[in-house]
């Protein structure tokens, strides 16, 4: 059983890596691939995030994350922040970033080590992320302008673009993930 100290020095232990995962993501948002549209390594910072951290601890860094941008801290894409822009039409991305963090942290609870389930847990959780925002998108910017967004417009915009950045972005943060955990457990340090 653990003692009192130690159980307090592994919740320090928690909050050290969720507000450094927190930092990595914010970094990560801000690393921006100038193509026809944007793309950032936001996504991957969170599948990395929550493939090394699981998914209580990978959810908090994702929500610690959200909470700073709230606060006017310009940690989303294009150096933005505020509840604007997490009320906005593309606030439901931002959002679901915490599903796939928990998706993939579960699998990351459950399989550990094995590349396929981490790289399956990123493609799925990138996916219930697309469908949150998406639907997010439609209503918000349906209200704005008053006027609806259709379906096939709304993906035109925003998700098809993405989709192979996205898997790419997942293929990495999988090798990342199994990397950094093979090589902290050879040298005994213990993330979980």
């Amino acid at each position: 059983m653990k003692s009192r100290k130690e159980k307090s020095k592994l919740k320090t232990t928690d909050i050290v890596y969720i507000g450094v995962f927190a930092a990595v993501i914010a970094v990560c948002s801000w690393i921006s691939i100038p193509l026809t549209v944007p793309i950032t390594l936001q996504t991957m910072g969170i599948c990395v995030c929550a493939g090394l951290l699981g998914a209580k601890r990978g959810a908090l860094s994702v929500l610690v994350y959200m909470l700073i941008g709230l606060i006017g801290l310009p940690v989303f894409s294009n150096f933005t922040s505020g509840a604007g822009r997490l009320l906005g039409p593309t606030g439901g991305y931002i959002i679901g970033f915490i599903f796939t963090a928990l998706i993939v942290g579960a699998f990351s609870n459950r399989f550990g080590k094995r590349a396929w389930a981490l790289f399956f847990s990123m493609i799925l959780g990138i996916a219930v992320c697309y469908v949150f925002g998406t639907a997010w998108f439609m209503i918000v910017y349906a209200e704005k302008s008053e006027t609806a967004v259709s379906l096939p417009s709304a993906l035109a915009t925003c998700v098809i673009p993405f989709i192979i950045p996205d898997i790419i972005k997942a293929a990495c943060a999988s090798f990342i993930c199994i990397s950094l955990k093979n090589m902290l457990n050879n040298k005994k340090i213990v993330v979980k």
